[in-house]
């Protein structure tokens, strides 16, 4: 008799699956389950049905734990730099800036076409220009939040986990722990954290991390 094959998904070699780790980062980025499915483009039973795993394998007793749970894919190129002591958050160049608007594929025409900026990539309801140097974020508001005209301002940093550490200790309220939003085909990742300014103002920490 042959080996007996073995049905279902073959084991992963990091604590969660790729798509776990997907739906980790959207919820540490702030969005809720439906924001999430429509994300994905997955069923909102989909993304419960994750998150469960997420609460169990992770040891969290509640979504606001998941956000603040600090951690990076094993592949990744966070989960292997080297420690560094902080001297400082090391704030750079803003090096974002974003903008709610109502239909994506219609402000993705005009600031292109019109205004002449070079888009640089989409994905999902998510849409990045070029303003010499300075990147424009465009985005639809998620979990039915109205329009509105405040910006959030990103703040480049070369190891946000160091910044966010050398911010808290400062007193500074972050909204979760750092996570991956992007992984780019050359193998760059794009992080980010978010915290709040003394009046409550939207503001955050971003860094790309990988291959150069």
């Amino acid at each position: 008799m042959g080996p007996v094959s073995r049905r279902g998904r073959p084991p992963h070699p990091d604590i969660l699956t790729p798509a776990e780790w997907e739906v980790l980062n959207l919820v540490r980025h702030g969005m809720g389950n439906r924001a999430i499915s429509r994300m994905r483009r997955t069923s909102l039973d989909a993304v419960k049905f994750h998150i469960a795993n997420l609460l169990i394998k992770l040891d969290a007793p509640d979504r606001a734990t998941l956000r603040a749970w600090s951690g990076a894919p094993f592949d990744s190129a966070m989960a292997t730099k080297e420690e560094k002591m902080p001297a400082g958050p090391g704030l750079g160049a803003i090096g974002q800036i974003s903008r709610h608007v109502r239909d994506i594929k219609r402000a993705e025409d005009w600031y292109q076409n019109v205004l002449g900026l070079p888009h640089l990539f989409t994905f999902g309801n998510l849409s990045f220009f070029d303003c010499n140097g300075t990147r424009l974020f465009l985005s639809t508001p998620e979990n039915g939040h109205e329009m509105h005209e405040e910006s959030v301002l990103y703040f480049q940093v070369q190891d946000i986990e160091a910044a966010c550490a050398e911010l808290k200790s400062r007193g500074v309220k972050f909204q979760g722990a750092p996570h991956m939003i992007h992984r780019h085909e050359n193998g760059i990742e794009e992080w980010m954290a978010f915290f709040e300014d003394i009046d409550g103002g939207m503001l955050a920490l971003m860094a790309q991390v990988g291959p150069k």
